[in-house]
């Protein structure tokens, strides 16, 4: 009986000291303005991507090809302006709000499923499964990323997968696969520093498996930098499909992309600035926004940066 409760009441201190840590990073993220400041602003992107049909004025494809719409600056009607085709420019860039934001996230969920795992078996195993697995990743992480998306895109652009969600499906793909290296790298590095702790020699001592100690024990106590890494790689994500959407292999009309928008506006930059200044200026606040976001998790997350 006494075992029984000296384990209950070790289990219950544990808890409350992780809750004491989550607690105490909460209060420093609170402290650092930038991070709320920017975490507010993603928070504000996240909820325009998900209402914009019901927040944009006019359907995103709405063309009138009239000389009194064709090109206008920014009035009370069209908030900021329309472009060549007298589309109003408000309701494509909410539009193409949600593709960026539905880029960020899905490119990270498919990174997490892919170099999570890989990074969590190659830092367990250790020997040659270690050694297999990191060369193979050292061989996709000496691709320049940008170049080896622009391949693949261009490769299957002609293939029934690049007409999947208009091309989006495609993009999250591409994106993702040059980009899941970061993660299992960080992962690895993060179980070979937690495989030798006393706590997993414990499990091993009572039986557990390996799967279960890698899930239950390890995983859970790389939620910090994963968490971090995901908050700085959705903005990658984001630039990289408006550049390829820049570069006509991206999103295809008529969906609206920033990267479309940027690059029809450059076509008008002297005559039309408003049609350039309005989607550029949404990129940079997002990548920045993000950036100070998740420069702020980095801090909180980390005990040494406790006061």
């Amino acid at each position: 009986m006494a075992v029984g409760e000296a384990a209950i009441g070790k289990r219950i201190v544990l808890k409350a000291r992780q809750a004491s840590l989550w607690r105490d990073a909460w209060r420093r993220l609170l402290r650092n303005k930038a991070a709320v400041a920017g975490g507010v602003v993603v928070v504000i992107l996240l909820l325009t991507a998900v209402f914009a049909p019901y927040v944009a004025p006019y359907p995103f494809d709405k063309q009138e090809v009239t000389a009194a719409t064709v090109d206008q600056p920014p009035s009370w009607a069209h908030w900021m302006g329309t472009d060549q085709l007298g589309r109003d420019l408000f309701s494509r860039l909410l539009s193409g709000a949600r593709v960026s934001m539905a880029v960020g996230i899905v490119v990270q969920f498919i990174v997490l499923l892919i170099g999570l795992p890989l990074g969590a078996i190659a830092g367990f195993a250790g020997g040659r499964t270690d050694n297999l697995i990191m060369r193979f990743t050292d061989v996709m992480y000496a691709f320049p990323d940008l170049l080896f998306v622009i391949i693949v895109m261009t490769a299957l652009r002609d293939t029934p997968l690049a007409k999947v969600w208009n091309g989006l499906f495609l993009v999250f793909f591409a994106i993702a696969i040059v980009n899941w290296t970061t993660m299992a790298r960080l992962v690895r590095g993060q179980i070979l520093s937690l495989k030798e702790k006393e706590f997993v020699e414990a499990a091993r001592a009572i039986g557990v498996s390996n799967t279960r100690i890698i899930t239950r024990h390890l995983l859970p106590n790389t939620i910090g930098p994963v968490i971090v890494a995901v908050t700085l790689g959705i903005p990658v994500a984001i630039l990289t499909e408006a550049t390829l959407s820049f570069i006509g292999i991206g999103v295809q009309p008529p969906n609206a992309s920033w990267g479309t928008l940027i690059q029809d506006g450059y076509h008008a930059v002297t005559s039309y600035p408003h049609e350039i200044i309005f989607p550029c200026l949404a990129v940079a606040l997002t990548m920045l926004s993000f950036t100070f976001f998740g420069d702020g998790l980095r801090d909180a997350l980390d005990p040494w940066m406790k006061k």
